[in-house]
């Protein structure tokens, strides 16, 4: 087990991404705390979890509530002693693209940008100041392919304020690993294409159009998200920080 006896809080726990992660965590051993805006499905899923061996706890967390986060720290520390992973997989509104810019509402741009930056900002700060104490810890961000597109995807995906989000994340990502690196805390952002499991009835047209400009001739699954975050998450990856890792298939070579 790669994460065997870590404690890992996730935020966003209840998404399409944050459970499966949560999943991956629990299997290779660690013990989770999912938070979430929704009890029904943060209970859902660590109940699955539990029933399949693993070790999971559920608090109601607003990750844009620094108050909240640091409250619900506190009482994971009190139980704990320590944090050893903290993943922050909330929903930064993908929904808000497929606007041109030029047409585009300000509150509809800024809104992604504003929601990324701030709720990863808030819990990976929360969870560095502990880490640092203890001279350990992985914190995992997550981004998306459209921060880094091609001039020809960026023709074709009207990105709105999400790609700009995710290269604000990224650039963060990089600054905190370089402050907290000399405390032997890391920070690493996952970096991944669409994820067709997300989708809801997705146009077959503009799946394959996106299949077909990876290497490897599809898209990435959200095990295999699940299954990177645990490999970065854990002691193999311990010369891994202020990277960004390539989840795409192979649509962005760089």
């Amino acid at each position: 087990m790669l994460l065997r006896d870590k404690i890992a809080v996730i935020y966003g726990a209840a998404g399409s991404i944050g459970s499966a992660v949560a999943r991956g965590f629990a299997r290779e051993g660690a013990r989770v705390f999912l938070t979430g805006r929704n009890q029904t499905s943060l209970e859902t899923l660590a109940n699955e979890i539990r029933e399949l061996g693993g070790l999971a706890e559920v608090a109601i967390v607003d990750a844009l509530d620094q108050a909240a986060i640091e409250h619900h720290l506190a009482e994971l520390l009190a139980k704990t002693g320590r944090i050893d992973i903290s993943f922050n997989a909330i929903w930064i509104r993908g929904d808000l693209q497929g606007t041109p810019l030029i047409q585009m509402p300000a509150d509809d741009f800024t809104t992604p940008i504003m929601t990324g930056v701030k709720t990863h900002f808030l819990t990976a700060t929360a969870a560095a100041r502990q880490m640092v104490q203890q001279q350990s810890g992985v914190i995992l961000t997550l981004s998306a392919s459209s921060s880094v597109l091609s001039g020809r995807e960026r023709r074709y995906h009207l990105t709105g304020g999400f790609s700009t989000a995710c290269l604000a994340i990224e650039g963060f990502t990089h600054s905190l690993a370089g402050e907290v690196g000399p405390q032997n805390v890391r920070v690493v952002c996952l970096r991944s294409d669409a994820l067709p499991e997300t989708w809801n009835n997705p146009a077959e047209q503009i799946q394959r159009y996106m299949q077909d400009g990876t290497a490897l001739g599809r898209l990435p699954r959200l095990n295999e998200v699940a299954n990177a975050a645990s490999f970065l998450a854990s002691d193999y990856a311990s010369a891994m920080t202020g990277t960004i890792a390539n989840l795409t298939c192979g649509s962005i070579m760089a």
